[in-house]
């Protein structure tokens, strides 16, 4: 078998109450059958065009030609380094088969001006004369992936290489950016627009940029086909349905999900998952939030009772720090594998829940805000006090009573419920401070509740549909930087520098209406600072 799980606990319970039904309600042959109305008559419509994943590993097989042809032309012509300029459902899934495959790619999904001429400059894996460029967005006009493209384009010319050269598209047909790149004589694969970012792993999205980097492409699909068959049957023993059953169902749910790499070589795939589950679930004012924890992390030996423990492991019979094995979940899989079953596991677990999987109502404010941020360009909101070079801003006055950064925490922690969740969002150059996502275990620790922890804007694409659609239960812990650093993006008016900052500060507004606590610390001087950071934590 290519996937396997093993539920104990909570999780077996959910399992035993939930799994009969799914088997005599047809659900697995029903996703497999693409039909629509599995997930209710408010969802049909949705669904209807969004079910062309299950189609995904034959119909992506004639792309493995191209995609390796391609990747022989470039490295003919010298090119050595590919950077993938996308976000969400566009840039997780090539990371994580890239990582797996051991191969490099470099993954733009950021809006930080040092990390976009990093991403330019290549430093000492090799310039932009050894590079492509992947240009990947569903939409067509997805802010960061338009922006990066705009610079790339400038670059490339500055040093004499014709972008068409260089410059690799994947979009849906008929997109903005389809048409732009026709016209500018780029490579262009269309992707299935059946199918929604976050479901795409097997598609061009996931395929194009993983194929030119060097990864195996013809072996992950090879791995999903063989898992196919198991989760299209209707039986308790399709990995699946089990797996939607383990963390969807029961009387008593919980809703937070940690998610644990512990002595897999599939290290990166949590943050995969976490998109797939926090975007398809978080809504309606329901979900599940997934926490990615380190196999040391607070929460797996404090175990919230709202949390559910699930471990991806290599080897299920190895002893775990921290491990619980009468009360969690442990699965094993290859990476095409797990792709099949995640997918087809949370679109079940949509169903258990009563909401649409498939569709993201609620990530539009954020960027609705950021529009309207960089069109008034106001001033910036006057800082509650300044101590140590960190400037401190509040959505509520009385967070700020105490006057220091471990005060404010402290007020901010004060505010959960027993059912609450902190999230904290770095909008900063991840590649200057990259200790800062440490912060996360000492927050987990010092609040006492599930904790997870974003680089800005790339959550936006992922867990930002849970914090505004899903229960109104977080508080939230905004870090960002002020620096002379920028760079001016050609043909816009702003720079990358006033883009991340006008999207904390959406983000900022538009949880704050939602009535949820907001903390924003500034960093002067973030290397500087990442330390005074980490001691208020403690």
């Amino acid at each position: 078998m290519s996937f396997e799980i093993r539920v104990s606990g909570h999780a077996r319970a959910a399992v035993e109450a939930t799994l009969p039904q799914l088997v005599a309600d047809l659900v697995a042959s029903g996703v497999t059958a693409q039909d629509p109305t599995l997930w209710g008559p408010d969802a049909e419509a949705e669904a209807s065009r969004r079910l062309g994943w299950v189609q995904a590993v034959s119909v992506s097989r004639p792309l493995v030609a191209e995609i390796e042809s391609l990747r022989d032309r470039l490295r003919e012509g010298g090119v050595t380094r590919v950077v993938l300029a996308g976000m969400g459902g566009s840039s997780l899934a090539p990371e994580v088969i890239c990582r797996t495959a051991g191969v490099p790619l470099v993954v733009l999904d950021t809006t930080a001006p040092g990390e976009v001429l990093a991403a330019i400059d290549g430093d000492e894996d090799g310039g932009l004369a050894q590079t492509a460029l992947v240009v990947s967005s569903k939409s067509g006009t997805t802010v960061e992936t338009d922006a990066a493209r705009r610079t790339f384009e400038a670059a490339f010319r500055d040093v004499g290489i014709d972008p068409a050269e260089r410059i690799v598209v994947v979009t849906d047909p008929g997109t903005a950016l389809d048409q732009a790149a026709t016209e500018a004589g780029y490579r262009v694969f269309h992707a299935d627009p059946t199918v929604g970012g976050r479901y795409s792993a097997l598609t061009a999205f996931g395929l194009v940029p993983s194929g030119l980097a060097g990864a195996d492409l013809g072996e992950l699909l090879d791995e999903a086909d063989a898992t196919l068959l198991e989760v299209a049957i209707d039986s308790p023993e399709n990995p699946a349905l089990v797996l939607a059953a383990a963390i969807a169902g029961g009387p008593d749910r919980r809703d937070k999900l940690a998610l644990v790499a512990d002595g897999t070589h599939l290290e990166q795939l949590p943050d995969w998952i976490e998109q797939l589950v926090a975007e398809s679930t978080g809504k309606a004012g329901t979900g599940i939030l997934p926490v990615v924890a380190l196999p040391v992390s607070p929460e797996l030996e404090s175990r919230p009772a709202d949390l559910q423990v699930l471990r991806l492991v290599d080897e299920a019979d190895e002893p775990r720090l921290f491990e619980r094995p009468e009360d969690e979940i442990q699965i094993s899989g290859s990476l095409g594998a797990q792709f099949v079953v995640w997918e087809y596991a949370v679109a079940i677990a949509g169903r258990l829940l009563g909401i649409d999987p498939f569709d993201q109502p609620d990530v539009e404010s954020a960027k609705a805000a950021t529009r309207e941020l960089l069109e008034r360009r106001p001033d910036p909101v006057p800082a509650a006090f300044t101590v140590d070079g960190v400037e401190v801003r509040v959505s509520d006055p009385a967070l700020a009573a105490s006057g220091t950064i471990a005060g404010v925490l402290d007020a901010l922690w004060a505010r959960l419920g027993p059912d609450g969740y902190v999230a904290v969002q770095a909008y900063v150059d991840r590649l200057r401070v990259p200790e800062l996502a440490g912060l996360r275990e000492m927050v987990a620790a010092d609040s006492g509740r599930p904790t997870t922890f974003g680089w800005g804007p790339r959550f936006l694409h992922s867990t930002g549909q849970y914090h505004k659609g899903g229960p109104a239960t977080g508080v939230f812990l905004q870090i960002t930087e002020r620096t002379d650093l920028d760079v001016q993006i050609p043909g816009l008016p702003f720079t990358f520098g006033q883009l991340i900052a006008a999207q904390a500060a959406g983000d900022a507004a538009v949880l704050a209406a939602r009535g949820c606590p907001v903390v924003t610390l500034t960093l002067t001087d973030p290397q500087a600072e990442v330390l005074a950071l980490f001691e208020a934590a403690q």
